[in-house]
C-alpha cells in the first residue's frame, strides 16, 4: 500500500480536535483545583483531600494525553517527510507509529473520563445522603 501525502494530514484535523478537547479538559480541572485549594484553606477536610488526589491523577492523564497526541502529529509531520522522499517503508512506520500513539492519547481519554464520572457518583451520592437525612 502507498501512503499519499494526504493520508498523514489527515491526523492534523483530528489532533487539533483532541487538543482542544484535552485542553478544555485541562483548563476546567484548573479552574475546580483552584476552588477546592480555596476550600481546603478556609476548612481543611479529608474529602477535599481525596477529590485533590483524584485531581492529581486526572491532571497527570490529560498531560500525558497532550504529549501522546503531539508526539503522534510529530510523527505524521515525520512521515509526510518520508512520503516526500519517497521512502514509502519508513514512512508507514512512521505513520503506523502516529496511529499507535493517537489510540494511546484516546485510550488514556477514556480511563481519564472513567475516573471523572466516578468522581461524579461520589458527589451525587453525597448529596442523596443528605436529602435522604431530611427526609
Amino acid at each position: 500500500m502507498e501512503l499519499g501525502i494526504g493520508t498523514p494530514a489527515l491526523l492534523f484535523s483530528t489532533v487539533s480536535l483532541l487538543m482542544i478537547a484535552f485542553t478544555n479538559r485541562f483548563m476546567s480541572m484548573a479552574s475546580l483545583i483552584r476552588g477546592l485549594h480555596e476550600k481546603f484553606q478556609q476548612n481543611p477536610d479529608e474529602s477535599i483531600l481525596k477529590q485533590i488526589q483524584n485531581l492529581r491523577l486526572r491532571m497527570k492523564l490529560i498531560q500525558n494525553m497532550q504529549i501522546i497526541a503531539i508526539i503522534s502529529l510529530i510523527l505524521s509531520v515525520i512521515c509526510m517527510f518520508f512520503i516526500f522522499f519517497e521512502m514509502q517503508l519508513v514512512s508507514h512506520w512512521f505513520f503506523g507509529t502516529a496511529l499507535v500513539g493517537m489510540c494511546a492519547a484516546l485510550m488514556l481519554s477514556a480511563w481519564e473520563i472513567t475516573i471523572s464520572t466516578k468522581a461524579l457518583e461520589v458527589e451525587l451520592s453525597d448529596m442523596e445522603d443528605i436529602l435522604a437525612k431530611k427526609h
